[in-house]
């Protein structure tokens, strides 16, 4: 089945071979139209397109200036026609006009001074003849043989002159396209302008609501519309972690938190020293860390909240706290490394208690990646800054975010981390491997963390992994494939 736009330029070749323009003129279709209709009769065989390109030239940014100021060779010959020393002329004439007046064997040294060669006087009675060249060009006039070589010269010289390519379309009808075009044409343009043995009748695409209202849909004829399969439609799409990411900071604001402004790169006093964990513990390993070199150093903050983090960690853990230690920079190895920061804002007045914060990012640790690990991954962390806040709170926040994601399933276990007391795990079932599959960790802050940065105690606080429960949502068996960039996958990923 032909469409009406092709059968209209089926017709108009009839008549004999056309350009684009000629066609859109003939068929009333504007070019896109015209042009789309082409290409679908050339698939079907029924037209055949001939391109043809044409190479022109333009002026580049030197030949703009030259056009207006002249060539430099030529600016010099003048000025030494007219009795000027070499340490008058200008930078631009010494630079580039000396050398191609030489070149151009227009000018001749003896000794030490400079003078006009005859052909040199020749060129400056005659005048030069790429200015009457670049003139022609910045007009759009043809160019003749003549000027060829001269071009071929300019275009070698930087930016005098630039290459064009212009392509023009002629169509031709083929035996197939005169078997397909038939008599009949539909209208749908109101604009036809073919002749000889055709009939036209109108079409109608679209129905108005007073073609509905007033009945007059009964009285027109209708375009068929082709039902040939067509290829999927691949439009843009989030990632599925971004989405992922989106429903959860959607769950936490919808629960009244605030989302907290995080960096990637902390000092280590922010990710390790506020959190109460000793400059000797194991996590800060090379193994487990990643330490920078530029910067290498993070300056501490101004503030009494050094002198009182200090004072907790000699004072509990009996050991000489360092500042240079704690000025180390590092990639966070978790996202909790903002929270004492926004505790801290809370007992500056930048933030009134009771607070609730959250936030998604990335964070980094130094270990080798596999089915359910990597070192580059995302956290979703947060804290509640109340005094009157309990476990049970914390329990009950973690299980209502998690039924929010869709995990009916929840369990917790307890746990150990450095900087809470009681700590625990949240597990969600996993029901095709019918085990428990360990999520997150959260607790309520240690009085050490507490004390030093919001002066009050209790803080609630959780970091969750976001690529594990997003496997169990998207049924993945491994976690590297949220990194492959497989077209393919992201084309077909659901959440």
């Amino acid at each position: 089945m032909l469409h009406q736009y092709e059968k209209l330029v089926l017709h108009s070749l009839k008549v004999g071979s056309k350009t684009l323009d000629e066609l859109a003129e003939s068929t009333g279709l504007n070019k896109d139209s015209a042009s789309r209709a082409c290409y679908w009769l050339k698939d079907k065989g029924a037209v055949e397109i001939h391109e043809t390109v044409t190479q022109g030239f333009k002026l580049g940014e030197e030949g703009k200036k030259f056009l207006e100021s002249g060539f430099p060779e030529f600016n010099l010959i003048k000025k030494l026609h007219a009795g000027r020393s070499f340490n008058e002329l200008s930078d631009e004439e010494k630079r580039i006009g000396l050398p191609w007046a030489k070149r151009k064997e227009w000018v001749e040294i003896e000794g030490n001074i400079f003078k006009l060669s005859k052909l040199g006087e020749k060129i400056l009675r005659e005048g030069q003849y790429e200015v009457v060249l670049l003139k022609k060009i910045s007009r759009g006039e043809s160019l003749g043989k003549e000027d060829i070589d001269a071009v071929k010269a300019l275009l070698g010289r930087g930016d005098v002159l630039r290459t064009t390519e212009s392509k023009q379309f002629s169509l031709s009808i083929t035996k197939k396209g005169e078997g397909l075009a038939g008599k009949e044409v539909v209208d749908v343009s109101g604009k036809i302008h073919l002749h000889g043995d055709v009939s036209v009748r109108k079409l109608v695409n679209t129905l108005t609501k007073e073609d509905i209202t007033t009945g007059r849909w009964k009285e027109k004829e209708y375009r068929e519309y082709d039902d040939s399969p067509v290829e999927k439609s691949r439009p843009g799409k989030k990632h599925p972690l971004q989405k992922v990411k989106d429903r959860i900071r959607k769950i936490f604001i919808e629960l009244g938190f605030e989302e907290m402004e995080d960096r990637l790169v902390e000092s280590s006093f922010w990710n390790f020293d506020a959190l109460f964990q000793p400059q000797d513990h194991p996590a800060r390993d090379l193994m487990d860390t990643f330490y920078l070199s530029s910067p290498e150093k993070i300056p501490l903050p101004k503030d009494e909240v050094v002198n009182r983090v200090k004072k907790a960690h000699e004072e509990k853990w009996k050991y000489k706290w360092s500042r240079e230690v704690a000025e180390q920079a590092v990639l966070r190895t978790h996202d909790t490394a903002i929270s004492p920061q926004y505790m801290l804002k809370v007992r500056k007045g930048e933030r009134k208690a009771p607070a609730k914060f959250f936030t998604v990012g990335r964070v980094y640790r130094n270990e080798a990646t596999d089915f359910k690990h990597l070192s580059e991954f995302y956290q979703v962390g947060g804290i509640i800054v109340y005094e009157d806040a309990t476990f049970r709170d914390l329990l009950g926040l973690l299980k209502e975010f998690y039924r929010k994601l869709g995990f009916e399933k929840i369990r917790f276990s307890p746990s150990y981390f450095p900087y809470t007391e009681p700590s625990l795990e949240v597990e969600v079932y996993y029901e095709e491997k019918k085990q428990w599959l360990e999520l997150g960790g959260a607790g309520v802050f240690r009085p050490e963390v507490c004390l030093p940065t919001w002066g009050k105690y209790p803080v609630l606080a959780w970091g969750l992994g976001l690529e594990r429960p997003t496997m169990l949502m998207m049924g993945l068996k491994d976690i590297r494939q949220f990194y492959k960039n497989d077209v393919s996958w992201l084309r077909e990923a659901r959440v």
